[in-house]
Parts: structure tokens; C-alpha cells; sequence
């Protein structure tokens, strides 16, 4: 059976979301890494820090935000999968919530949210939404 770490990974945010916790712990990868970078840029994670980094045990663990007592994420959908991964070119990359949340892409340039890939010109994969 195969696991796809990424939808892993946004589920425990929205997970770590709905219980009203403080930060959450995954296991580290370099994706994981970069797209809690995104995140943390785009307002959705409040820190991040990784122990043990050059162990095969490190770890990944993330603060999460709240706006008073409602959390800063209320929905993740998570758009490619390993079976079906879907591709948009520069010209058809979506908007969540007229530009309320955001779009995150796998681009040739890295990851990237929608407004930043419409700005540089590159479509890619869509990894999820966020709002």
C-alpha cells in the first residue's frame, strides 16, 4: 500500500485545526518542509522548526493560528492524488474563494501559491486548496 505524505501532512493541519491545538508534529521531508515554508508565508502556520534534522527521526513540528478562537484554516482540499494528478497551465490557475484563500502549486520554479505563479508566469501541479 502507498501513502501519499503530502495529503498526510495537510490533513494533520486541518486535524491539529478542528482539535484546537497548538502546533503539530509530523515527520520531516524536504516537501514537507518547503510547503510549511508556504504556509508559514502565507499566514497559515504561526512557526516552524525542525529537531533532529540530519537523523532519519526528525521531525517537523508547526504552529498553528487562530483569529481569537476560530482557527485561520476552516477547509483543505487536497486536488492531486498519486492515481490522478492534475496539471493547469498559467491562463487556468484557480481562484479560491474570488482570492480569499489560496491555491498551492507545484511549479518548475518550487512551490508556489496561485498569486505568485500568476505573477511569474509558470502553471504546474495543483498540490491543494486552502481557505
Amino acid at each position: 500500500m502507498m501513502t501519499y505524505t503530502i495529503a498526510d501532512f495537510l490533513i494533520q493541519i486541518k486535524n491539529g485545526y478542528m482539535a484546537h491545538k497548538d502546533t503539530i508534529e509530523v515527520p520531516f521531508s524536504k516537501m514537507k518542509g518547503a510547503l510549511a515554508e508556504l504556509l508559514k508565508k502565507e499566514g497559515y502556520l504561526s512557526s516552524i522548526e525542525v529537531k533532529n534534522k540530519n537523523t532519519p527521526k526528525s521531525r517537523l513540528i508547526a504552529g498553528l493560528v487562530y483569529e481569537g478562537k476560530n482557527p485561520k484554516v476552516t477547509q483543505i482540499t487536497i486536488v492531486s492524488k498519486p492515481g490522478k494528478r492534475v496539471y493547469v497551465g498559467k491562463k487556468r490557475i484557480p481562484k479560491v474563494l474570488g482570492g480569499l484563500g489560496i491555491t498551492i502549486l507545484s511549479t518548475p520554479l518550487g512551490l508556489m501559491a496561485d498569486r505568485q505563479a500568476r505573477e511569474k508566469g509558470v502553471g504546474g501541479e495543483i498540490i491543494c486548496k486552502i481557505w
